[in-house]
């Protein structure tokens, strides 16, 4: 990991040979493999087959597929530890629904009303809409410009519906209601009151959480 610091190589770049690791590391062929595995594991840096080794993309996959392990280890009590999640991703979204409220202009706030109108036509027909939930929520906040956010909240967004699939907990039994908070995020948003946006965020959440407890007990 030093050494693709030290030489400030980008994702994508191609690592020294084996060889070449073994040298300026002063380390045995094998100490650098099990490196080299380690680091494939934490997206550090990508192997392939036949043509070497790479610099990764350090994406946050190992971070889902921890936080999934963690939350169905967690026997009989899953949505203990869903819950967990979420209230972190609650309190990351709640403080930054106040940084952007008052800055979105009226394009974006058009372009997240377009999503929970396309919410409610898809809750009206009987389709499930959790991609224009992740959509919604990354509009929220690509005004900040931060590369990070999308990818916290997707990692989030990942680890939930990781474990809904495992276990066949249903789509949204609920679709107006969810749609309803998502538009009482927008209203706050455009009348750029903060504790507003903040509340609405908050029910928001609550709702989740509410949702994932009845799945859990079997109760749609």
């Amino acid at each position: 990991m030093q050494l693709i610091l030290d030489r400030r190589l980008r994702a994508g770049a191609p690592l020294p040979t084996e060889a070449e690791l073994m040298e300026s590391l002063g380390v045995s062929r094998n100490s650098v493999r099990e490196a080299l595995k380690a680091l494939q594991a934490l997206d550090i840096v990508e192997i392939r087959h036949g043509y070497g080794t790479y610099v990764g993309e350090a994406s946050l996959t190992p971070l889902v597929d921890g936080l999934t392990f963690r939350t169905l280890a967690q026997q009989g009590d899953d949505t203990g530890a869903l819950a967990e999640i979420l209230q972190v991703r609650e309190v990351l979204e709640e403080g930054l629904v106040r940084r952007v409220t008052g800055t979105l202009s009226d394009a974006e706030l058009a372009r997240l009303e377009a999503v929970v109108e396309r919410m409610e036509e898809a809750g009206r027909a009987g389709r499930p809409f959790p991609e224009l939930d992740r959509e919604f929520h990354e509009l929220l906040y690509a005004s900040l410009g931060n590369a990070l956010v999308p990818q916290l909240l997707g990692a989030f967004w990942a680890v939930f519906r990781r474990v809904a699939g495992v276990r066949g907990w249903t789509d949204d039994p609920t679709p107006d209601v969810t749609v309803r908070r998502h538009r009482d995020i927008v209203i706050a948003l455009r009348a750029g009151d903060v504790e507003g946006a903040q509340k609405a965020m908050a029910d928001h959440f609550r709702g989740i959480e509410a949702r994932a407890a009845q799945e859990s007990r079997g109760v749609g």
